[in-house]
């Protein structure tokens, strides 16, 4: 037993000898490996993005009275005059509506012919004493009141003549409805709208840009035989969309518009931001965009710590950034949906 106490002592001091004064790397054997990619220099170039040919004006189409659609004229894509009929609704109750408001008329008459008969009397009878000057001065009041209530009958008559002939919606100009949501049957309210008129005239370029890229002024419509188009910055969007985080730019066409066809999906080409001790290229993959804003990762003493960076383009395969990066640095390539900071890794040996 003396013996086995001892050799249970050595073998332990053994083992206490070889793991003595070494410390477990900050990665650890459990650390998982990360791809890296080297940051490089992006050279100033072309930033291709696509856009939607639309009208300068496009003007929401709807009713001024509510109402049951009886009759739907037209279809989206349809080119239409101006004054062309694009929806009828059921009319019998704005009829019905104008027909008791002329009886009103027709009462309201009857009651002003009334009170100036009976003014016309009292004044007979003022003149020769026999009423007095008080009873003159309540047939004159009640003469004025009927031709008031006259006067205010009379405009809702008209205003139900108005309605009446809003129950037919037309188009205010000539233009291509590029779509229509109203159907036969459907109800409506006054201002719902049933149709979008695309005016005829100067067609525009909808473009939207990355946050982080300020729309320039100039570009150039890409067309399917190569030619190019001049554009020109007409309009940018107040705020940055909250869900796409996108910039909505509209440019017009200097020349050649008339061939563009509405709602076509086209190729333009902008002048991208940046040079050469700026913008940095790495690979679209080491975007992360988990955070307040696009970052990306790289490994510090066997951690990955993020690095947040603006993005000023992006292609297929890669991202033109500018932060706090350098030409050479690494970044962690792949899989950055999955670390967290200070998180364990091991640098996949290329």
């Amino acid at each position: 037993m003396h013996r086995m106490k001892a050799l249970l002592a050595l073998v332990c001091v053994a083992i206490s000898g070889c793991g003595g004064g070494q410390e477990p790397s900050a990665g650890g054997v459990n650390a998982p490996f990360v791809k890296t990619a080297v940051v490089t220099s992006a050279e100033a170039g072309v930033l291709g993005l696509t856009g939607t040919v639309r009208a300068r004006y496009e003007t929401p189409v709807a009713f001024q009275v509510d109402g049951r659609i009886s009759a739907r004229r037209v279809d989206a894509g349809q080119a239409v005059r101006a004054g062309q009929i694009l929806f009828e609704l059921d009319a019998r109750d704005l009829e019905q509506a104008s027909q008791a408001v002329q009886a009103d008329v027709a009462a309201a008459e009857a009651a002003l012919a009334t009170a100036r008969a009976d003014l016309g009397r009292v004044r007979q009878l003022k003149d020769q004493n026999f009423v007095s000057a008080q009873a003159l001065d309540r047939s004159e009041l009640a003469e004025r009141e009927a031709r008031t209530r006259l006067d205010a009958v009379r405009a809702r008559l008209a205003q139900a003549r108005n309605a009446l002939g809003y129950a037919r919606l037309s188009t205010p100009t000539a233009g291509v409805l590029v779509e229509v949501s109203g159907e036969s049957g459907q109800v409506v309210e006054a201002g719902q709208r049933v149709a979008t008129l695309a005016r005829e005239g100067e067609r525009e370029i909808e473009v939207f840009f990355p946050d982080a890229v300020k729309p320039p002024a100039i570009g150039q419509l890409v067309r399917a035989d190569g030619a190019p188009l001049p554009l020109r910055l007409r309009e940018v969007s107040g705020a940055v969309d909250p869900q796409s985080r996108t910039w909505r730019a509209r440019y017009s066409v200097l020349t050649g518009s008339d061939a563009l066809a509405l709602g076509s999906v086209v190729r333009a080409a902008f002048a991208a931001p940046g040079g050469d001790d700026q913008a940095l290229s790495v690979p679209i993959a080491a975007l992360d965009e988990r955070g307040k804003g696009p970052r990306v990762w790289q490994v510090v003493d066997g951690r990955a710590q993020p690095v947040a960076v603006g993005i000023l383009a992006l292609d297929a395969e890669a991202a033109r950034v500018q932060g706090g990066l350098k030409a050479g640095d690494k970044v962690i390539a792949l899989g950055t949906h999955l670390l967290t900071p200070g998180m364990a890794v091991r640098e996949l040996v290329q």
